[in-house]
């Protein structure tokens, strides 16, 4: 295990750094895209094990993941509201920082063991982006 409480997750032995596309369909949010850029997609993607306890991102820190829950629990906690609410699989965090010019609205930690896997801004700007795009007039 790594010392910042994230560790790879094996499947058969073998280490799986990445998302698979059939794991980003059951995120609602992702459900929509095609089949191909969900392939391009997964393979940008890190696939994580968090450990209980763990935080993966903290309020009023810089944004510069986005994540999406594949199993487990993960508490939702700002300083001034206390709890948020709870995360579970096919949920998602950490878009707000990447698409507003904000820190960190909230601190996110691991109430279970948790698998979720993120991207980067830039994949978050050509992929998702989009998704977050204002309908307005």
């Amino acid at each position: 295990m790594r010392p910042d409480g994230l560790e790879r997750l094996a499947f058969g032995g073998m280490p799986r750094s990445s998302a698979t596309s059939h794991e980003l369909t059951r995120i609602e949010l992702l459900a929509g895209l095609s089949g191909q850029t969900l392939a391009v997609l997964a393979k940008q993607m890190v696939r994580e094990e968090v450990a209980p306890g763990t935080a993966l991102v903290r309020e009023g820190e810089p944004g510069d993941r986005f994540y999406v829950v594949f199993a487990g629990m993960l508490s939702v906690s700002q300083k001034d509201r206390g709890n948020q609410g709870v995360l579970r699989p096919g949920d998602y965090f950490g878009e707000v920082a990447l698409a507003m010019p904000v820190p960190r609205t909230a601190t996110v930690t691991a109430i279970t063991p948790a698998v979720v896997a993120s991207c980067d801004r830039e994949t978050f700007d050509e992929f998702l982006r989009p998704l977050f795009a204002d309908d307005g007039p």
